[in-house]
């Protein structure tokens, strides 16, 4: 049966890797000189609990709120259509009353009753911050560690490389538009970890796998065969995930957005990353067959008497 004709990707890996090395070096340049704008989650503020006697929309809550001087406030739906959680900076214990007077001078027939009134401060929005940083290098070092037995180490090195470059894009975009960066987001990114790393993984297999039936295929031609045998399985499953993350950012309300914003962006990159960034790695450390052949064990010597 003859192969269908394979496309040519590693013939623009030049213009890839460029391209590559400039978003890299913008997204670690803002990240050191800009820095993630921290969420409530990690900065401490005051959380109220406002319920509603009618069903209200967190629109018009943030609405008023920007009104009366809270416009920095986040707003959003908490069980019951009636429930709205407010978040916002500051530890004065009487905010929640201040929030509720701000609401009810707005005017409107809904009334509304303060639930409760919490406040997370500095230190415990330091320790998430910390906590959330050391989740996200162990489920790398984790990522690293399958890796390292799954595959011969040059495999190994092109899927750590992409995963990097996956997690260091994503946030270098929040940090770059100073987009707020709190724990739904934070999940986004441990997320992406694990998807980048199938879509590579799904790649190098199909390489490995041709190494054994393409005898006469170099690197390039291999990669090539092998991208394109499986492009149809990684351009249905990024679509697929992509179109459901779509429907979360624009229907989702402003409470997920900037989850659902990690993962298109991640996804995003993820896909790129497993043609352009883990495959060029191969061609750079020269992968071969030999590679792939375990080494043979020399016979122990028997010298007992």
């Amino acid at each position: 049966m003859a192969m269908k004709p394979a496309i040519n990707f590693m013939g623009i890996r030049n213009i890839a890797f460029a391209v590559t090395l400039l978003l890299t070096v913008i997204s670690l340049g803002s990240l050191v000189f800009k820095g993630l704008n921290f969420g409530l989650d990690f900065t401490g503020g005051t959380l109220i609990e406002l319920n509603y006697a009618k069903p209200i929309d967190p629109a018009e809550v943030r609405e008023k709120l920007r009104a009366t001087g809270y416009g920095d406030a986040q707003v959003q739906s908490f069980g019951a259509t009636t429930d709205i959680l407010v978040r916002l900076a500051g530890d004065d214990p009487m905010l929640g009353n201040k929030i509720a007077q701000a609401l009810e001078s707005q005017g409107g027939d809904n009334q509304l009753t303060i639930n409760r009134v919490e406040f997370v401060g500095p230190a415990v929005g330091e320790e998430l911050r910390d906590q959330g940083g050391l989740g996200m290098l162990l489920a790398m070092a984790g990522v690293m560690l399958y890796v390292a037995f799954r595959f011969q180490w040059k495999f190994g090195a092109g899927a750590i490389v992409a995963l990097f470059h996956d997690v260091f894009i994503t946030l270098g975009v929040f940090s770059f538009f100073q987009i707020p960066f709190d724990l739904s987001v934070l999940a986004a990114v441990l997320a992406i970890i694990g998807y980048s790393l199938n879509d590579t993984i799904v790649v190098f297999d199909r390489i490995r796998e041709n190494f054994r039936l393409l005898r006469k295929a170099d690197l390039i031609e291999n990669i090539n065969i092998s991208t394109t045998q499986t492009l149809l399985r990684t351009l249905a499953t990024s679509i697929s995930t992509l179109l459901a993350v779509a429907a979360l950012m624009f229907f989702g309300g402003e409470n997920l957005w900037g989850f659902s914003l990690a993962l298109f962006i991640g996804v995003t990159a993820g896909t790129y990353s497993s043609v352009y960034i883990a495959s060029v790695i191969l061609v750079w450390l020269d992968l071969t067959r030999d590679d792939l052949i375990p080494p043979v064990e020399a016979d122990a010597v028997d010298d007992r008497p």
